[in-house]
């Protein structure tokens, strides 16, 4: 007899029937919750100019989102492991809703900014949900590839929400961007009532909410401070955080060392197969997040492409993390994590390095190649190590193992973003003072350096200008294109200098299969259908 959607996982006597479409209800979850970032890329021009942001307020609409996501997900997801996996998805699902009918109807910043907060603890809800499931649902056996269409999701979602943000931006206003997740999470909804089974942790003790109040303190503090410190200065406010960042880790810790039942067992990163992917997963979205920021902008302001224009040209990304996938099903069996994550970093490092030969003569066909090998990248790389960490952590475990992969990810992302945004205003602003410095007011200096918008915006100002202003502004518009070009080659090579870097810890810190299996530990490598044939939900 057909199992239920409503019997329990852990009451199972065998595979869930419809384990493949509740897996279709889970990618889409995850679709929109990182679609709600990347759609943010192009739709922030057309948002700048109806609002009137200045760069903190545009930034604080972007961290309104990134810092409760990434502070609250290993509280939530373990909250998710003792009452309900499914109830967490349905309500994240509806917490992200809500607050996309809020960002898409007001018309005031700091509502904007609080919508944007609300969608970001639907996210963290969402988020270790949607990986505690699969691995509840699927048996080991068949889990490597529903976590490879899982990953492939991800990359998905980076060129999907530019693309259909830039549809709608077509014809409707920029809080169109935010409602389009509305009738996706109310599909996710109905989808996870009707196909996806309960789940939760048996016999778990009580939530470890002291370690849990110390880890958000710590992440969003450490979060914050990435972001606010590159971008506005190390004043009082990025200071402090960063300390309160660093004393709450030692917090952590020291608290989880010493608890009977901890938040997160940190002594499972002296495991080398976890701590060696938890760190791919960060270094990687660190370089690819980082360049894909600075890229898009490249082809909106220096390139002239419009909203809809600049997703179409991300689409060979979200093609190549495809094949990536596909990939990565076939090698990672056979040759295992560690050379298989190690080549997925290498060719994404590739990818980030040819960004430095970019010039302001530069055209779309110079960013396709590390596009594809970016998008190829992300393939090959995201599932295996994902597996590896979800496979570190017992059933009763699972929200917090999904929390930790989120967290590592879109702190990478975070830290990518904050970090080498900062580089490229630092190298933009030098280098346009060096071709322009003294010949412009120093107020419209100021503007014209905030920015690439800033610069383009002076320049359309300038042109105005009946005595001969045409000329000065096309100069402007010049020296400011070669600015940001020069900014997006000295970037590149910093950030391929750190994605070499973190390829080369990560190679050293997973183990062999060879060593694997000397010490007793899972090999990383996903296990074949023969090997697991046996192995029940």
């Amino acid at each position: 007899m057909p199992l239920s959607p409503n019997t329990p996982v852990e009451k199972m006597t065998e595979p869930y029937h419809r384990r493949w479409w509740a897996l279709l209800v889970l990618c889409l979850s995850l679709l929109i919750v990182v679609m709600a970032n990347t759609s943010l890329i192009v739709a922030a021009p057309d948002m700048t100019k109806d609002l009137g942001l200045s760069s903190s307020d545009l930034q604080w609409v972007i961290d309104g989102y990134t810092v409760p996501y990434a502070a609250l997900m290993l509280v939530l997801g373990a909250i998710g492991d003792k009452y309900s996996r499914r109830g967490a998805l349905v309500l994240g699902l509806l917490i992200f809703a809500g607050g996309a009918v809020m960002g898409g109807l007001v018309d005031e910043t700091n509502l904007v900014i609080t919508a944007r907060a609300i969608m970001g603890v639907g996210a963290a809800v969402v988020m270790p949900a949607t990986l505690s499931l699969l691995v509840a649902m699927f048996p080991r056996a068949e889990r490597a590839k529903a976590i490879t269409a899982w990953s492939a999701t991800s990359g998905l979602a980076i060129a999907a929400g530019p693309l259909a943000a830039g549809w709608l931006l077509e014809n409707h206003a920029w809080g169109s961007t935010f409602l389009m997740n509305v009738p996706i999470a109310v599909l996710g909804v109905v989808g996870a009532l009707l196909l996806v089974p309960p789940s939760k942790a048996e016999g778990m003790g009580r939530i470890d909410y002291v370690g849990g109040l110390l880890s958000i303190v710590s992440v969003g503090s450490l979060v914050y401070a990435t972001i606010e410190g590159p971008h506005f200065g190390w004043g009082a406010g990025p200071i402090t955080a960063a300390v309160v960042a660093g004393v709450g880790l030692l917090a952590f810790v020291a608290w989880e060392l010493k608890h009977p039942n901890p938040m997160l067992d940190v002594r499972k990163f002296t495991e080398r197969p976890f701590s060696g992917s938890m760190m791919a997963v960060l270094f990687f979205f660190f370089g690819t997040f980082g360049s894909i920021y600075y890229s898009t902008q490249f082809l909106q302001f220096v390139l002239g492409y419009n909203a809809l224009e600049t997703g179409i040209r991300l689409l060979p990304l979200a093609g190549s993390v495809f094949v990536g996938a596909a990939v990565t099903g076939k090698l990672a069996p056979k040759l295992g994590v560690k050379l298989v994550v190690g080549t997925g970093m290498a060719i994404g490092t590739v990818g980030v390095f040819l960004l430095s030969r970019i010039d302001s003569g530069s055209t779309y066909t110079d960013f396709v190649t590390p596009l594809l090998l970016l998008g190829f990248a992300i393939g090959l790389s995201l599932s295996p190590a994902t597996d590896t960490i979800m496979g570190s952590f017992p059933e009763s475990e699972l929200g917090v193992g999904g929390g930790a992969n989120d967290t590592a990810l879109e702190l990478g992302a975070s830290l990518g973003i904050a970090i080498l945004g900062s580089l490229l205003a630092t190298s933009y602003k030098d280098k346009l003072t060096d071709l322009v410095g003294g010949h412009l007011p120093a107020e419209a200096m100021d503007t014209a350096k905030d920015s690439v918008g800033g610069g383009i915006a002076v320049a359309e100002q300038v042109a105005k200008n009946p005595q001969g202003g045409a000329q000065q502004a096309h100069t402007l518009l010049g020296a400011v294109h070669e600015s940001f070009a020069h900014a997006i080659a000295h970037t590149s090579v910093i950030g391929g200098i750190i994605m070499a870097a973190g390829t080369l810890i990560v190679i050293a810190v997973l183990p062999g299969r060879k060593h694997t299996a000397e010490h007793g530990e899972e090999d990383a490598a996903p296990a074949t259908e023969e090997q697991t044939a046996t192995v029940g939900a």
